[in-house]
């Protein structure tokens, strides 16, 4: 007998489903296409392509590829109003957040 995850959901608790959805919630914004983010900046197409003095349909293939240069990305989210940091995770170690990647992030020697 298949399982139907909604009657599932329904027979959990109000705090138990609160929790739930909760952590819902955080997993689906720690992932985010460029589209889902700057949506969620409240910004269009055509005012990031203003602020990356482009056009809106290169904003739109932008979006749409699945290979950036670093440099276009980092371009990409500070015209968005953040920063960039790329961070390498191991199975055998914390996260390492890589340097000299950003345009004024200088290497460590």
């Amino acid at each position: 007998m298949a399982v139907n995850i909604e009657g599932k959901i329904k027979q959990l608790s109000a705090a138990r489903r609160k929790n739930v959805e909760s952590r819902v919630t955080e997993l689906l914004a720690e992932e985010m296409t460029l589209r889902d983010l700057r949506k969620a900046r409240k910004l269009t197409q055509v005012g990031l392509a203003k602020q990356l003095r482009i056009t809106q349909d290169s904003v739109s293939r932008l979006e749409q590829r699945s290979d950036l240069l670093l440099s276009t990305l980092r371009k990409t989210v500070e015209a968005m109003g953040g920063n960039l940091s790329l961070v390498a995770e191991f199975p055998d170690r914390a996260p390492v957040v890589l340097s000299g990647i950003a345009q004024n992030d200088p290497p460590h020697s």
